[in-house]
């Protein structure tokens, strides 16, 4: 390193913002977390040992992915690089293995590659650090706030070690805010600032686990706010609300908080909760989420899981869907509150589901079973010679509009498929047929006492 090099870095670690100058240097100092790098977790373990393989962060901003690294970059003594997948190419991962061949090969010591966003990176890219990952020349750390699962090559996971970060609890947010306003070598204690408790509970809860965001924004009413006539500066909920006016939604449309969202979503309108349902709805209302898709999820529920329970159920989703169409936002918003919370508080029956499927795997098992004669079409030419359509019995000239005959394949005489609940409606359609079958088998019986006995 130059005097300038030295310079720079000097002058970098003093201007850059608060929550990078107040990353932990230590693992004692780490905040949070603790479910992976607690004394007795694995990585705790890996990284004092300084025997640490290819791992992978995985989590939200502001958990302390970045910071994890910086922690293993001052205990190992192995040499550590870290580069940046939205600037990095092909090149500089070139430079840093050739590097890393030749501290392996002069000094015997590993290079550990910190590789951040590294989901940015594309097939190619991570392709090509998997020979120097499997022969030992680099040991990976990546860090993601997207489902590594997704998004990075399944034979750089089958290698690597993944570690789930969580949110920070607001408990650790508070701890990580009193360091900022009082630490004075690392963090802004030189300024006298003082943070009021009911500001430090709403940044806390505001900052959705983001330390990051946190302390950004007290950072910002520290270096905004007057001092006040006791020559301090005071971080009132008034600052502190100016400095962070948006709560943060944890929603990515394309990774786990969209599908963790929409289940949560469905689930609550499955288990009869509209207040859940809305929740969820507005969360993704919130976040952009597409009022087509939130549209579909609804239908697909009133048939799902309402089914005949509640029929109208499916008929105000599918207006639903049409409405938000044509009228868009921001009023589809109270269309699909209205849906979702009619759907959430419809009766429930999945006798559908259970029938289609039963029906499906029966299909499946059987084959192509014939249709009945009596059944067959009668129309086309030919097919009255053949028997086809011999013998059918009219419904609508019976009584109850209902004729006992066999409908499904002979083979299969017998088996039910849709078998209604006692919800809702569904509960009526299985009184009505009840009675309609019985009344038949009633009226034939009667029907077979008087009859000439067969030969």
């Amino acid at each position: 390193m130059d005097l300038f090099d030295y310079m720079r870095q000097a002058s970098q670690e003093k201007e850059s913002p608060l929550a990078a100058r107040l990353r932990p240097s230590t693992l004692e100092e780490v905040v949070g977390q603790q479910h992976i790098i607690g004394k007795d977790k694995l990585l705790y373990r890996a990284i004092r040992a300084d025997k640490l393989g290819s791992v992978i962060f995985y989590g939200p901003p502001g958990t302390g992915k970045t910071t994890l690294a910086r922690v293993i970059a001052n205990t190992t003594s192995a040499e550590f690089t870290q580069i940046n997948a939205t600037v990095a190419g092909k090149k500089d991962m070139e430079a840093v293995v050739a590097q890393a061949k030749d501290i392996l090969g002069m000094y015997g010591r590993r290079t550990i590659l910190f590789i951040d966003e590294i989901h940015r990176f594309n097939k190619g890219q991570q392709d090509y650090l998997l020979p120097f990952v499997e022969d030992g020349t680099i040991v990976l750390i990546g860090a993601t706030t997207e489902n590594p699962y997704f998004e990075v090559n399944g034979a750089l996971i089958s290698r690597s070690i993944i570690f789930e970060l969580k949110p920070l609890s607001g408990e650790d947010i508070k701890e990580l805010l009193r360091r900022a306003v009082s630490d004075e070598k690392k963090g802004m204690g030189a300024y006298g600032a003082v943070l009021e408790e009911d500001a430090l509970e709403f940044l806390a809860d505001m900052a959705g686990g983001d330390a990051r965001l946190a302390l950004n924004a007290v950072e910002l009413g520290i270096l905004t706010t007057p001092r006040g006539a006791d020559g301090r500066i005071h971080i009132t909920l008034e600052v502190a609300g100016e400095c962070i006016q948006k709560r943060v939604v944890k929603y990515d449309k394309t990774g786990d908080n969209h599908y963790d969202t929409i289940s949560a979503f469905i689930k609550s309108m499955r288990g009869s909760d509209p207040d859940a349902a809305v929740y969820y709805l507005a969360k993704m209302l919130y976040a952009g989420e597409s009022v087509t898709f939130i549209a579909r999820r609804i239908i697909i529920c009133a048939s799902e899981d309402v089914g005949n329970a509640d029929p109208q159920a499916l008929t105000v989703a599918v207006s639903a869907s049409l409405a938000v169409e044509r009228v868009g936002m921001p009023e589809a918003q109270i269309i699909l509150a209205h849906a979702a919370s009619y759907v959430a508080c419809a009766p429930k029956s999945n006798a559908a589901v259970n029938a289609i499927g039963e029906a499906m795997a029966c299909v499946q098992e059987t084959g192509n079973l014939p249709v009945p004669g009596h059944l067959q079409d009668a129309h086309y030419k030919g097919a009255a010679k053949l028997g086809h359509g011999l013998d059918y019995k009219y419904a609508h000239d019976y009584p109850n509009h209902y004729v006992r005959q066999q409908y499904l394949p002979y083979e299969l005489s017998g088996r039910e498929f849709y078998r209604p609940t006692e919800n809702g409606y569904e509960a009526k359609i299985r009184e009505h047929m009840r009675r309609i079958k019985a009344e038949a088998r009633d009226t034939q019986a009667e029907a077979s006492k008087g009859a000439a006995p067969k030969p």
